[in-house]
């Protein structure tokens, strides 16, 4: 008996506590839901209202703005001249670098140029040494002139030697002529008048009167005055008898023809 009532006291109890329980529950609720209430009310007090009507369309303000948008903007401009500024410094880049490479190239061909004018020049040299020694040998193969005989004895053996090889000539009949110039000049007989021959074919195709030697503008009235003149400015201009370095003072263009054909042409006399 004891022990039933003990439990009915304890479901009773179980009972009252959740009613309280139940109680502070509700009782929340309706604090929130006033409060709730007393919020909108204070923000209607403080100027706020709250409606459900959509948010009417502006036409001044879309004025405004499309107004606005006619005027380009600043970042448009600023990327539109960064554009043209970039293209100007490209042009002038990539002008400069053809510039550039064309120096490269004229650079390149003057030195090629001046590498085969410094080869040909070279190749020259050696070539005119070799002629200058192979004319040294034939030079000295040129029988020499005996001047230890007296002046008649030199100019009579000699005229007979150049008339013999001017026979049938423009010049035939002036071995005496030569000889005596040769004599008052210290120069070799044979010079001139094989020099003739070369220039002329001993006087038949002179470019001015008796000038049968090729010698500058000249021209004489005679063919002694023009073989007197002639032997002379030998004995100045070059000296004593022919060189292969007087053939290339005497005859540029054509040295060393010039050389060998006068060279041969005074040994047959």
């Amino acid at each position: 008996m004891k022990r039933y009532t003990k439990k009915r006291s304890s479901i009773a109890a179980r009972v009252v506590a959740v009613g309280c329980a139940s109680l502070v529950v509700a009782g929340g609720i309706g604090f929130g839901i006033a409060s709730a209430g007393a919020g909108a009310s204070e923000a209607s007090t403080f100027g706020l209202s709250v409606t459900s009507e959509a948010p009417r369309y502006d036409s001044s303000a879309s004025a405004t703005f499309a107004a606005s948008s006619d005027v380009p903007r600043e970042d448009t401009v600023l990327t539109s001249t960064a554009q043209r500024d970039m293209t100007q410094g490209i042009k002038a880049i990539e002008e400069k670098e053809e510039a550039e490479r064309l120096a490269a190239e004229e650079a390149q061909r003057l030195a090629d140029e001046q590498r085969r004018q410094e080869l040909e020049a070279a190749q020259q040299k050696q070539q005119e040494k070799v002629s200058q020694d192979a004319a040294s040998n034939a030079v000295a193969s040129l029988s020499e002139v005996n001047w230890d005989v007296s002046q008649e004895e030199f100019i009579a053996e000699w005229t007979a030697r150049i008339d013999a090889y001017l026979a049938g000539s423009p010049l035939e009949g002036q071995g005496v002529t030569f000889a005596t110039a040769a004599w008052n000049n210290g120069v070799d007989p044979r010079w001139s008048p094989a020099i003739s021959n070369t220039e002329s074919s001993k006087g038949a195709n002179c470019f001015l009167p008796h000038n049968a030697w090729g010698w500058g503008q000249s021209s004489w009235s005679s063919w002694e005055e023009a073989i007197n003149a002639h032997v002379a400015g030998l004995k100045s201009n070059y000296g004593y008898s022919i060189t292969y370095s007087h053939a290339m003072k005497y005859c540029p263009p054509n040295y060393d023809n010039w050389f060998n054909s006068t060279l041969s042409e005074m040994k047959r006399i």
